[in-house]
């Protein structure tokens, strides 16, 4: 009577065993990641550089004379207009009228030693030298008055006055003018772009003053040599400004337009960033092995809710926008619409 139960018992155990081994397999099918994917496609890109830089002026003059003087009166004052030859400053002119003084008595000395010299009571050396110490006073006289009044060598606006009337000059400028329209930029171009960027080539600028307005400007100078050090060159831009709206000292962005590339473009979804550094990745899906893989990625540009990608996705390609948290190099994954 024993042995009549050992089939039936053995039979349960197979398929209780058989039981368990679906249920693992179910779970195994259930484990294959789900993601939804996008094609992607090379689009025409335009392919342009933003430069910080400091507004500059045109052209700057320091406004000193070249002997220490006592200032008299300065008749400009920071913020003033001025046009070219333009009395700016009046200096102490009491050692220039002296010196007129000591010219016109050298004047008398000379005509009595000319007429000496003509009846032979003087000699020609004598002659000679009183002439001499005519002209060197007169170029005294004319370099003194040229210190004595100071004029402004060109058009322009005074950004700075360092004296007060009646201050002795005492080596630092005693104003600085600044010429304001046109202005310019310096920025550093890498070397890059060196066979890119051309001289009258017109760029676009903001500035942090004006928020929302957009400034033209055109490349006036491009540095033919490169630093060894950075790679770059300095290009200069210059900016029209005939209503003196944009200063020196501002801050500004120049963008650049280097033309158009074919680049593909990617969803922003389907940017993943490796934890720890800022490198980013594209999950692209092979369709034939319905598996992916983790392509590290070059961004460019991002226009609207895509991003350029310079390199590591070709164009045609799927990648994966929705479902990366549960995947890796290599996992089969599962595709839904």
């Amino acid at each position: 009577m024993k042995f009549k139960y050992i089939i039936p018992l053995f039979a349960a155990a197979m398929v209780c065993s058989c039981g368990e081994k679906k249920d693992e397999s179910k779970s195994a099918a259930d484990m294959t990641p789900e993601v939804k994917l996008a094609t992607v496609s090379s689009e025409s890109v335009p392919q342009t550089e933003v430069y910080t830089a400091t507004v500059e002026s045109d052209l700057k003059n320091n406004i000193s004379p070249n002997m220490a003087y006592r200032i008299e009166r300065i008749l400009v004052d920071v913020g003033d207009q001025v046009s070219k030859g333009q009395l700016l400053v009046q200096l102490d002119a009491s050692s220039l009228n002296q010196l007129k003084l000591q010219i016109d008595h050298q004047k008398l000395e000379f005509n009595r030693t000319s007429e000496l010299y003509k009846v032979g009571g003087a000699s020609k050396a004598e002659y000679d030298n009183a002439k001499l110490q005519i002209e060197v006073m007169e170029s005294q006289y004319k370099q003194m008055s040229q210190n004595t009044q100071l004029f402004a060598p060109m058009s322009g606006v005074v950004t700075a006055r360092n004296y007060d009337n009646g201050d002795m000059y005492g080596g630092a400028p005693i104003l600085t003018i600044e010429k304001t329209n046109p202005v310019k930029v310096v920025m550093n171009v890498s070397e890059v772009h060196y066979k890119s960027i051309k001289k009258g080539q017109s760029v676009d600028l903001t500035l942090d003053s004006y928020e929302g307005e957009n400034f033209t400007g055109k490349i006036t100078t491009v540095s033919p040599s490169i630093d060894i050090a950075t790679h770059t060159f300095p290009v200069e831009v210059t900016i029209n400004n005939p209503q003196q709206k944009v200063r020196p000292g501002m801050f500004a962005r120049v963008t650049v337009n280097y033309g158009n590339m074919d680049h593909v473009l990617v969803p922003d979804l389907s940017l993943v960033k490796q934890i720890g550094a800022g490198d980013r990745y594209v999950y692209v899906y092979d369709a034939q092995k319905q598996t992916v893989s983790y392509n590290k990625v070059e961004l460019g540009r991002h226009i609207g809710n895509k991003y350029e990608i310079l390199s590591g996705v070709e164009n045609g390609q799927q990648v994966v926008v929705a479902g990366q948290a549960r995947l890796a190099h290599g996992k089969k994954v599962k595709v839904v619409k």
